[in-house]
C-alpha cells in the first residue's frame, strides 16, 4: 500500500490547496437548507474555542494529472466553498481588520478557480448548490455575522485530511472507514457529537460517560434508540417515525446549557440540571444516602453533553426493566398488583402456546408499539393506574392488527399519525384519567381480517370461529370491545 498522509489543515489552508478537484465520479451534491443551517449554527455555537473539527475528508493524489482528487468528503467541502465565496461576495468590501481582509483577498483567486473549474451535470446538485449559495449568502450578510465569525471559520475551524496516492487504495481506505459500521451508526455518531457538546465545568466527567456508554453493546443501543426513543419522541410531536439512521440524528440533538443563546424555555432545563448536581454534591448526601436523579422525560429537549449520556443509561434501564417485566408470568408488574383483564394480556402476548402467531412479522411490529405507548406512559405517570393502562393500549394497538390481513412498519407508523395518536394523548394530558376516556371502537368479524382461511372465512367454519380460535378476539371480547 502507498504511504498514508495524514494531516489536520485549516478551512483556508483546505480551499487554498493548489489542484484540488471534484472528480466526475462523484455522486450528486445533497447538502440542503438544514445542512447549512447547523453547519453555521456550530460555527457560532462554538466560535470560542481554539479548534474545532468539522470532519475528515479522504484524497487521491494523481500526480500523472497533478489533481488532488476528493474521494470523500466533497459535501463538506462544496459547502465550505460556498461559504467562502459568499463571504467574498457580500463581506470582502467591509471587512476592517486588515489582516482577516488580506487573508480572504488571497483566497478569492483559488476559491473562484476551484468554482469556475467544476461541472455539475446532475440537477439535483445544480439545484442544492443554488439553492444553499442564496441562504448561505443571507447568513454572511447579516450584523450578527461578525469578522471573528469568519476568523474562525477560515482558521479555527479544521478537517483532517487523508492523502493516498493509489485511487485504489483510496476507494478501499474510504470504504474501510465506512465498513467499520460502529464509526458511522446513529448512536455512535450522537456519541461524538455530544461529546463535543460537553460544557467546560464537565470535562472531567467525559472519561465516565465514555466508559458507561461503551458498556453497552452496539445492537442494544441500536435497538434503543431505533426500536424505542426514536418512535417515542416522534409519534408524540406528531411526526413518522418509519426508520432511524444518521439523517435522523438530529431528534437527539438539543440545547447547550452552557453556549448559546439563553433563550427562555432553557431556564427550567437549566434549573433541574443544577439543581440536581447542586443536591447531590451537598455534605448531607455523605449522611442520608440520598441521590437525586435528573428528571428526564422521552418527549422533553434533549440537553447536550453529560446529560444526554445520562439519558440514554436511564432509559435503557427503564425499558430493561419494564420489558423483563412484561414477559413474567406473575400477575405482578413493576410491583403493582395486575387487573385480571391486564394479567390475562400480558401472559397471552406472552405465550406462544396461547398466542401462535405473535412471531409473524406484523405482530411483532404491533407489539412493538404496544412496548413504546406502555413506556411511555410509565415515563409520564409512573405506576398510577397501570392496570387500565394496559387494557387501553392493547386495545388501541391490537384493533389495528385484528384490522388487517397484511401488516407492515408503514402501516403501523400511519396509523398511529394519521389515524389515533396515543402519544400526543399521552403528552399532553396532566392526568392518566385523560387516556382512560379515550372512546375506541368496537370491533366484529366484519371487520376482522386477522384470522387465517382455516380460522375464519373457510365455508366449513361459522363466523364464530374468530372467536374460538382467535386470542385476540378472546380478548377483545371479554373487555366489551369484540361483538
Amino acid at each position: 500500500m502507498s504511504e498514508l498522509k495524514k494531516d489536520i489543515i485549516s478551512v483556508a489552508d483546505l480551499l487554498a490547496t493548489k489542484s484540488l478537484t471534484i472528480p466526475d465520479y462523484q455522486r450528486p451534491y445533497r447538502w440542503t437548507l438544514k445542512n447549512v443551517v447547523q453547519l453555521f449554527h456550530d460555527i457560532d455555537t462554538h466560535r470560542d474555542k481554539t479548534a474545532y473539527r468539522l470532519g475528515t475528508i479522504v484524497f487521491h493524489s494523481d500526480e500523472e494529472k497533478g489533481e488532488l482528487n476528493i474521494v470523500d468528503g466533497q459535501q463538506r467541502t462544496l459547502t465550505l466553498l460556498l461559504a467562502v465565496w459568499a463571504i467574498i461576495e457580500k463581506r470582502l468590501s467591509k471587512i476592517d481588520r486588515g489582516l482577516l481582509k488580506e487573508q480572504v483577498q488571497r483566497l478569492s483567486s483559488p476559491v473562484e478557480h476551484l468554482l469556475n473549474d467544476q461541472t455539475f451535470s446532475s440537477d439535483i446538485s445544480k439545484a442544492n448548490l443554488r439553492a444553499n449559495f442564496l441562504e448561505i449568502k443571507r447568513i454572511v450578510g447579516r450584523p450578527d455575522f461578525t469578522e471573528a465569525h469568519i476568523d474562525f471559520l477560515l482558521n479555527k475551524c479544521q478537517v483532517v485530511t487523508f492523502t493516498l496516492e493509489n485511487v485504489s487504495e483510496a476507494f478501499q481506505f474510504f470504504d474501510s472507514q465506512n465498513a467499520r459500521g460502529k464509526d458511522l451508526s446513529p448512536h455512535d455518531l450522537l456519541k461524538a457529537y455530544h461529546l463535543r457538546e460537553f460544557g467546560i465545568p464537565e470535562q472531567h466527567l467525559k472519561a465516565q460517560s465514555v466508559a458507561d456508554w461503551e458498556s453497552l453493546k452496539s445492537k442494544t443501543l441500536e435497538k434503543l434508540f431505533a426500536d424505542y426513543l426514536y418512535r417515542i419522541r416522534r409519534w408524540a410531536s406528531g411526526e413518522r417515525a418509519l426508520y432511524f439512521g444518521k439523517d435522523q440524528v438530529d431528534v437527539f440533538k438539543g440545547v447547550n446549557l452552557y453556549m448559546g443563546d439563553a433563550f427562555p424555555y432553557t431556564t427550567s432545563l437549566k434549573i433541574a440540571h443544577h439543581y440536581t448536581d447542586e443536591f447531590n454534591q451537598q455534605y448531607q448526601r455523605k449522611v442520608d444516602g440520598q441521590y437525586q436523579k435528573y428528571p428526564f422525560g422521552l418527549d422533553q429537549p434533549i440537553v447536550n453533553g453529560r446529560r444526554f449520556f445520562e439519558m440514554v443509561a436511564h432509559y435503557q434501564k427503564q425499558i430493561e426493566a419494564l420489558i423483563s417485566n412484561e414477559y413474567e408470568s406473575s400477575d405482578a408488574f413493576l410491583g403493582v398488583q395486575l387487573s385480571e383483564d391486564a394479567h390475562k394480556i400480558l401472559q397471552t402476548l406472552n405465550s406462544s402456546a396461547l398466542y401462535k402467531n405473535k412471531r409473524r412479522t406484523g405482530d411483532i411490529y404491533i407489539r412493538e408499539l404496544f412496548d413504546c405507548a406502555l413506556i411511555f406512559y410509565w415515563d409520564k405517570f409512573g405506576v398510577t393506574d397501570l392496570s387500565r393502562a394496559i387494557e387501553k393500549l392493547f386495545i388501541w394497538a391490537y384493533s389495528l392488527r385484528i384490522q388487517r390481513q397484511v401488516l407492515q412498519l408503514s402501516s403501523v407508523d400511519k396509523y398511529v399519525v394519521e389515524e389515533l395518536n396515543v402519544f400526543k394523548l399521552i403528552s399532553q394530558p396532566i392526568h392518566p384519567s385523560q387516556l382512560m376516556a379515550l372512546r375506541l371502537p368496537m370491533l366484529n368479524d366484519e371487520l376482522n381480517r386477522n384470522n387465517s382461511g382455516k380460522n375464519r372465512g373457510n365455508k366449513n367454519q361459522s363466523a364464530v370461529s374468530a372467536k374460538v380460535y382467535d386470542p385476540l378476539v378472546i380478548l377483545f371480547e371479554g373487555m366489551g370491545y369484540y361483538e
